[in-house]
């Protein structure tokens, strides 16, 4: 495990900013985005729009990236 969160540089909606997540968060970020075939700035604006107002977005990515395998985990369980 990398330890301390690193800061990512995004675009969303013509935006620049920022979030810090651990490099193993990063990761799995970036590879969910490649399996959707979309630019990791596009998966991010979709979970910014829908994150609503108690989360942060770096909060949010890693909650997007632990359902995604917590699904993934479930649909190799129902198999």
């Amino acid at each position: 495990m990398s330890g301390r969160p690193k800061k990512h540089s995004l675009t969303l909606r013509g935006h620049r900013t920022s979030v810090s997540l651990e490099d193993e968060f990063w990761t799995a970020f970036r590879k969910i985005a490649e399996e959707q075939s979309i630019p990791i700035n596009v998966l991010a604006a979709r979970i910014d729009e829908e994150r609503g107002v108690t989360a942060g977005l770096a909060t949010a990515i890693r909650l997007f990236v632990l359902a995604h395998y917590e699904a993934k985990l479930d649909d190799l369980s129902a198999e």
